[in-house]
Protein backbone atom coordinates (compact mmCIF):
# COMPACT_ATOMS: atom_id res chain seq x y z
CA UNK A 1 0.00 0.00 0.00
CA UNK A 2 2.98 1.96 0.87
CA UNK A 3 4.28 2.32 -2.90
CA UNK A 4 0.83 3.20 -4.52
CA UNK A 5 0.68 5.81 -2.05
CA UNK A 6 3.70 7.24 -3.16
CA UNK A 7 2.68 7.25 -6.85
CA UNK A 8 -0.42 8.62 -6.45
CA UNK A 9 1.32 11.49 -4.42
CA UNK A 10 4.25 12.19 -7.27
CA UNK A 11 1.65 11.57 -10.04
CA UNK A 12 -0.48 14.11 -8.53
CA UNK A 13 2.26 16.44 -7.48
CA UNK A 14 4.17 16.25 -10.81
CA UNK A 15 1.70 15.64 -12.97
CA UNK A 16 3.12 12.71 -14.79
CA UNK A 17 3.82 9.07 -14.80
CA UNK A 18 6.83 9.46 -16.78
CA UNK A 19 9.65 8.15 -15.20
CA UNK A 20 12.11 10.13 -16.64
CA UNK A 21 10.48 13.12 -16.20
CA UNK A 22 10.02 12.34 -12.60
CA UNK A 23 14.01 11.42 -11.83
CA UNK A 24 14.42 14.98 -13.09
CA UNK A 25 12.05 16.45 -11.17
CA UNK A 26 13.20 14.50 -8.26
CA UNK A 27 16.89 15.74 -9.06
CA UNK A 28 17.78 12.33 -10.17
CA UNK A 29 20.57 11.90 -12.85
CA UNK A 30 19.83 10.05 -15.63
CA UNK A 31 22.82 8.91 -17.72
CA UNK A 32 23.80 6.16 -20.28
CA UNK A 33 26.71 3.95 -20.92
CA UNK A 34 27.80 0.84 -21.53
CA UNK A 35 26.94 -1.01 -18.39
CA UNK A 36 28.40 -4.40 -19.22
CA UNK A 37 25.36 -6.48 -19.23
CA UNK A 38 23.15 -4.70 -16.92
CA UNK A 39 20.66 -2.90 -18.48
CA UNK A 40 20.28 -0.40 -15.30
CA UNK A 41 21.98 0.60 -12.21
CA UNK A 42 21.09 2.80 -9.18
CA UNK A 43 24.16 4.78 -7.56
CA UNK A 44 23.97 7.18 -4.67
CA UNK A 45 27.04 8.88 -4.56
CA UNK A 46 27.43 11.29 -1.78
CA UNK A 47 24.28 13.61 -1.71
CA UNK A 48 23.30 12.84 -4.95
CA UNK A 49 21.43 10.19 -6.73
CA UNK A 50 21.99 8.82 -10.26
CA UNK A 51 20.33 6.29 -12.70
CA UNK A 52 22.46 4.59 -15.33
CA UNK A 53 20.86 2.77 -18.07
CA UNK A 54 22.83 0.60 -20.98
CA UNK A 55 22.10 2.51 -24.17
CA UNK A 56 23.74 -0.36 -26.06
CA UNK A 57 21.63 -2.86 -24.40
CA UNK A 58 18.57 -1.68 -23.24
CA UNK A 59 15.89 -2.58 -25.66
CA UNK A 60 13.74 0.40 -26.64
CA UNK A 61 10.57 -0.36 -25.87
CA UNK A 62 11.68 -1.32 -21.73
CA UNK A 63 13.25 2.17 -21.49
CA UNK A 64 10.90 3.13 -19.47
CA UNK A 65 10.49 -0.09 -17.19
CA UNK A 66 14.14 0.22 -16.63
CA UNK A 67 13.85 3.98 -15.82
CA UNK A 68 11.20 3.27 -13.96
CA UNK A 69 12.67 0.03 -11.99
CA UNK A 70 15.72 2.26 -11.19
CA UNK A 71 13.55 5.25 -10.01
CA UNK A 72 12.03 2.52 -7.26
CA UNK A 73 15.33 2.27 -5.91
CA UNK A 74 16.19 5.94 -5.48
CA UNK A 75 13.01 6.36 -4.23
CA UNK A 76 11.89 3.80 -1.76
CA UNK A 77 15.14 2.55 -1.17
CA UNK A 78 17.66 5.35 -1.60
CA UNK A 79 20.67 3.92 0.23
CA UNK A 80 21.21 0.54 -1.22
CA UNK A 81 23.32 1.15 -4.07
CA UNK A 82 21.96 -1.82 -6.63
CA UNK A 83 22.54 -3.43 -9.57
CA UNK A 84 19.83 -5.04 -11.82
CA UNK A 85 19.30 -7.03 -14.39
CA UNK A 86 21.95 -9.19 -16.69
CA UNK A 87 20.80 -8.88 -20.19
CA UNK A 88 17.24 -10.79 -20.17
CA UNK A 89 17.51 -12.66 -16.97
CA UNK A 90 14.66 -10.74 -14.88
CA UNK A 91 13.47 -12.76 -12.47
CA UNK A 92 10.61 -11.91 -10.63
CA UNK A 93 12.04 -14.11 -7.15
CA UNK A 94 14.21 -11.12 -6.77
CA UNK A 95 15.27 -10.27 -3.12
CA UNK A 96 13.36 -7.73 -1.39
CA UNK A 97 15.23 -4.66 -2.44
CA UNK A 98 14.44 -5.76 -6.26
CA UNK A 99 11.44 -7.24 -5.40
CA UNK A 100 10.39 -3.25 -4.04
CA UNK A 101 11.97 -1.40 -7.13
CA UNK A 102 9.69 -3.86 -9.60
CA UNK A 103 6.57 -3.55 -7.77
CA UNK A 104 7.29 0.61 -7.97
CA UNK A 105 7.62 0.38 -11.73
CA UNK A 106 4.95 -1.92 -12.38
CA UNK A 107 2.67 0.27 -10.43
CA UNK A 108 3.84 3.78 -11.69
CA UNK A 109 3.95 2.42 -15.55
CA UNK A 110 0.44 0.55 -14.88
CA UNK A 111 -1.30 3.09 -12.19
CA UNK A 112 -4.77 3.14 -11.60
CA UNK A 113 -5.30 6.17 -13.86
CA UNK A 114 -3.79 4.91 -16.73
CA UNK A 115 -6.23 1.96 -16.60
CA UNK A 116 -8.97 3.24 -16.17
CA UNK A 117 -8.50 5.97 -18.84
CA UNK A 118 -8.03 2.66 -20.90
CA UNK A 119 -10.79 0.30 -19.75
CA UNK A 120 -11.13 -0.67 -23.05
CA UNK A 121 -7.44 -2.71 -23.15
CA UNK A 122 -6.34 -5.77 -21.23
CA UNK A 123 -3.65 -4.93 -18.21
CA UNK A 124 -1.66 -7.44 -20.66
CA UNK A 125 -1.74 -4.88 -23.72
CA UNK A 126 -1.33 -2.06 -21.76
CA UNK A 127 1.85 -3.52 -20.04
CA UNK A 128 3.17 -4.09 -23.24
CA UNK A 129 2.44 -0.55 -24.42
CA UNK A 130 4.31 0.81 -21.46
CA UNK A 131 7.24 -1.56 -21.46
CA UNK A 132 6.33 -3.49 -18.48
CA UNK A 133 7.76 -7.40 -18.90
CA UNK A 134 4.66 -9.97 -18.96
CA UNK A 135 6.16 -11.62 -16.00
CA UNK A 136 6.24 -8.51 -13.83
CA UNK A 137 2.23 -7.73 -14.38
CA UNK A 138 1.63 -10.18 -11.48
CA UNK A 139 3.19 -7.25 -9.34
CA UNK A 140 0.30 -4.99 -9.92
CA UNK A 141 -1.67 -4.25 -6.75
CA UNK A 142 0.08 -7.00 -4.53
Amino acid sequence: MEIERKIRQLIHQYKTDNPFALAEAKNIHVIYGDLGGKLGNYLKYKRSKFILIDDKRTPQDMLNFVCAHELGHALCTPDDNTQWLKTYTMSINANKVEHVANRFAVELLLNDEYISNNKDRSLYDLAKCRGVPEQFIQLKNE
